[in-house]
């Protein structure tokens, strides 16, 4: 990518999307485009076909989406699905029509099946059934990678799809129901300990394994990725290690300093059992993460903070 080549970051002021606005901006490059979702909606099909044309972005990375913890997904099933059909749809297309140099949609690790095997590999994608709580999403999701490979296949459009996994950070969603997993743990501890609790209530048994990733190890991926790859399918981004959501809450709960306890309400659900991303197809291509976890929780616990 060219310095003075105008980029097209959508999503800027989520996490993903200011994390790249960042890494953009520290590399140098002059002509990033932003606007507010009240600036430009997104889900308007016109709107976005006069963004395109009268800005005539040369690259775009394609992270806003409308996005939440299991409770948003499981409520607002319909949103979650006709939000994120409209704004892929749009911009994708939008980004065809103008003849863009190259455009990255950035999905989820919830594409992949319930019971897949673990760790997830890309070709495991439509391998099996969803996740229940956050089908919609994931179909939105699904329907995007295979998007970007049809308007490769038939119009010879560089889009390609990066899948991340679950994500913490700078600009995190801290939203006492609608926030993931860690954000709402790191919340929960903050406000306990200023309220002097005696313990945090947390979901689900602890069992379940997950992989995190700092969103600003990701937008150096995506920086990687959008100058080096150019392929149809999707590549995992992700660290290639999980930890238990019992082990989790015990790390927060250090970080933050809360004293009390930690107890269990098993009879809430756990989602997923495990999801560990494959990162092998990434790491051959020449990229690995750099923040652990310990390090990276207490980053976005100082930003956290700091906007209190």
């Amino acid at each position: 990518m060219e310095k003075k080549a105008k980029i097209y970051i959508a999503g800027h002021r989520g996490m993903v999307g200011s994390a790249i606005y960042r890494k953009l901006k520290n590399e140098g490059f002059t002509q990033l485009l932003t606007r507010t979702s009240s600036e430009l909606d997104l889900r308007n099909q016109q709107q976005v076909n006069l963004f395109f044309e009268q800005e005539k972005p040369k690259y775009v990375f394609l992270a806003a989406a409308k996005v939440g913890g299991i409770v948003a997904n499981n409520t607002y099933r319909a949103d979650f699905l006709y939000e994120n059909l409209q704004i892929q749809n749009n911009v994708i297309h939008a980004s065809y029509v103008n003849a863009i140099t190259k455009l990255m949609f950035l999905g989820s690790s919830c594409i992949y099946p319930k019971m897949a095997p673990q760790p997830l590999k890309e070709e495991y994608l439509l391998t099996g059934l969803l996740e229940p709580t956050n089908e919609p999403y994931a179909i939105a999701k699904i329907a995007g990678i295979k998007m970007c490979d049809a308007y490769r296949e038939q119009y010879g459009c560089n889009f390609i799809s990066v899948m991340p996994t679950n994500l913490y950070g700078y600009n995190d969603n801290y939203h006492p129901q609608n926030s993931h997993v860690l954000p709402a743990l790191i919340r929960r501890f903050h406000e306990a300990k200023h309220q002097k609790l005696s313990e945090v209530v947390i979901w689900g048994t602890g069992a379940p394994m997950r992989e995190f990733l700092f969103a600003d190890d990701l937008a150096e991926a995506c920086y990687y990725l959008m100058q080096s790859y150019n392929e149809a399918g999707l590549v995992n981004i992700g660290t290639g290690t999980d930890v238990s959501i019992k082990d989790l809450a015990l790390l927060v709960k250090q970080i933050v300093g809360f004293t009390g306890d930690i107890n269990f309400d098993t009879s809430k659900p756990d989602g997923t059992p495990r999801k560990l991303m494959d990162v092998s197809k990434l790491t051959y291509l020449g990229w690995q993460y750099t923040t652990h976890l310990k390090e990276g929780i207490a980053l976005a616990y100082a930003d956290f903070i700091s906007k209190q």
